[in-house]
């Protein structure tokens, strides 16, 4: 194979017309093959290139056509294969990312040293501080046998290293190194501005010190940013890998280890499934702390509700269609919403309660500015991967927006900690109930598990403190419920109700008189066991709708702080939309 020719420049100088430059820049590099980054900045130019000689030498002949660059020096090297793999040029603030304002290597620049120069201190043993500004990966590749560290991640971060160098370096002589040169270029100026009084940077920098002196006094290999990863002091690539995830050079060893995964790991990156889920667990569980805090729904808002005709009241009237829907407020308050104008048409026109509506029809329920009453928001994620996010949902909190809740809402909540991605919950949960909630990232995989909760195919199993003690160990429930629901949203048994079929096992009777009841719902009905219980004559501990002796209360939602709703999704169990293997979620039981 034919070899290639790498270069390696940067010039600070002011350039101007960054824009029409790029694409002359790009356009030549295109034609010709050449690969690599080009940066431009109003500062200058920072470039890697390679490709055939011949072009190679034109690019940098048509580089020093422009102004302020007629003086670029390259630093060249020769490799077997092409160390990039596309040609990019951009503008940038900085063609190498510092952050701090007044530092100018054209105007005030650091004193420079040769590498012969440098080369011959260090034979003489003279004092001195050598400083290594680089990334402390690239150090642990190689770097000169007597230097100091900068101790940085990232050359951003060599502000506050430049604090914790010793006071007494203020008066000694510091040159100071990097891989080419122009890190110091921006290094030692602001080591100047900091009282350093005598500093010096490398010329060229490591790569120059290997072309005109050699290896003497350096130690190990010096790091590049390209396929080659490492150069040794012949200039040759010493054939490392690069961690994909971590950037970090690997030898040969770490290509064996077993933590190795080719664009995955290497051993210094390397989490077991256990940490990596405790990691991000803990960011997902940060992320919600700031969502929560403010409660978003807290802060009042004018909410603008919307309400869809579906076919059962199309040519019925606008009044009939919103007591039907949203039986939780009374006839007297939808007739004065009407009167007021609170609810209008897609056009925007106000929505008279005598209006025959159609199927298909879109409304709003505009409300006035309010805020939204408090809800439980300590969320636990218990699982999630690219396609599902599952929570133990606390209580009360609504699952979705309903009534008077839109933005106290789990969905919602969960849609600000995912954002972009706009999460949707693949099943109904009530909001007073707690335990295992399952959402999907995406529509295709909502439909992949919402098909299995309507088909009855999900096992699901809920935990129940009931009032009184059931005198049975084990009963099977099939007592049909009534498909609409009565006043304040409530439902109960009905003959020609829809089939429901719900199976009880007693765990525990306790001397409180309360029990502990396991229940499988093999249907989904609303309240499904909730019902089913109360009819049987052993309400759920703190229901405020399905009260004891068969009364009906007046609210579907507690408040926080209320006596809680003791049912809890304890698991479900489903076909996993992206390996159709079943899978099964637990929540522990709340106290």
């Amino acid at each position: 194979m034919a070899a290639i020719t790498n270069i390696a420049a940067y010039k600070f100088a002011p350039l101007a017309d960054l824009k029409p430059l790029r694409e002359r820049l790009k356009t030549f590099c295109l034609e010709r093959n050449l690969k690599g980054s080009i940066l431009l900045a109003a500062e200058g130019i920072n470039l890697f290139v390679a490709g055939q000689a011949e072009h190679v030498e034109a690019l940098l002949h048509e580089l020093r056509s422009l102004p302020g660059l007629e003086s670029l020096e390259a630093k060249f090297s020769e490799s077997t294969g092409q160390p990039f793999t596309r040609m990019l040029v951009k503008i940038k603030k900085e063609i190498i990312a510092f952050g701090v304002d007044g530092v100018d290597p054209v105007r005030d620049p650091a004193p420079r040293i040769s590498a012969r120069e440098l080369k011959r201190w260090l034979d003489e043993g003279r004092p001195f501080e050598l400083l290594d500004t680089r990334n402390e990966f690239e150090i642990d590749l190689g770097t000169f046998r007597s230097a100091r560290r900068a101790g940085v991640a990232h050359f951003r971060d060599f502000p506050a290293a430049v604090e914790m160098l010793p006071e007494e370096w203020k008066q000694r002589p510091i040159v100071t190194f990097c891989t080419g040169g122009i890190r110091c270029e921006k290094a030692a100026p602001y080591l100047r501005s900091k009282g350093f009084a005598n500093v010096l940077q490398l010329d060229g920098g490591i790569l120059k010190y290997f072309e005109e002196v050699g290896r003497e006094h350096y130690e190990g290999e010096c790091f590049v940013f390209d396929k080659r990863v490492g150069l040794d002091p012949d200039l040759h690539a010493t054939g490392r890998a690069l961690c994909f995830a971590c950037q970090a050079p690997l030898a040969e060893a770490d290509l064996k280890d077993s933590r190795y995964v080719e664009g995955v790991s290497c051993p210094r990156c390397y989490r077991s499934r256990e940490d990596q889920k405790a990691i991000a667990t803990a960011e997902r569980q940060s992320a919600l702390a700031r969502a929560v805090n403010p409660l978003p729904g807290s802060v009042p808002y004018r909410n603008e509700r919307p309400l869809v005709v579906s076919g059962r009241y199309d040519g019925r009237t606008a009044i009939d269609f919103l007591v039907a829907i949203l039986p939780q407020y009374p006839l007297t308050t939808w007739l004065a919403e009407c009167a007021a104008g609170n609810v209008r048409d897609a056009s925007g026109q106000v929505v008279t309660s005598d209006r025959v509506v159609r199927s298909g029809e879109r409304f709003v329920h505009v409300q006035p500015l309010a805020a939204e009453p408090d809800v439980n928001a300590a969320i636990r994620f218990l699982y999630e991967d690219d396609a599902l996010i599952v929570v133990d949902k606390p209580a009360p909190l609504p699952v979705h927006p309903c009534g008077r809740f839109n933005r106290n809402t789990l969905q919602e909540i969960l849609r600000t900690v995912y954002a972009p991605q706009k999460p949707r919950p693949a099943h109904r949960l009530d909001a007073n109930t707690t335990g295992v909630t399952v959402f999907t990232r995406e529509a295709r995989y909502a439909g992949f598990v919402q098909k299995q909760f309507e088909a009855g195919t999900v096992e699901k199993l809920y935990l129940a403190r009931v009032l009184g003690h059931p005198p049975w160990d084990a009963i099977i429930c099939e007592a049909p419920i009534r498909e609409t629901p009565g006043p304040a949203g409530a439902r109960d048994v009905s003959p020609d109700g829809l089939q429901a079929r719900t199976e009880l096992r007693t765990l525990e009777r306790r001397a409180d008189g309360t029990a502990l009841v396991e229940a499988v719902p093999r249907t989904g009905r609303t309240n499904q066991i909730r019902i089913h219980l109360w009819h049987l004559g052993f309400p759920i501990s703190g229901d405020p709708m399905y009260r004891p002796k068969k009364a009906i209360g007046e609210t579907q939602t507690l408040a926080v702080g209320d006596p809680p709703l003791c049912l809890h999704a304890r698991r479900l169990s489903f076909l996993h939309p992206l390996t159709r293997q079943r899978s099964t979620f637990e929540a522990d039981p709340p106290a």
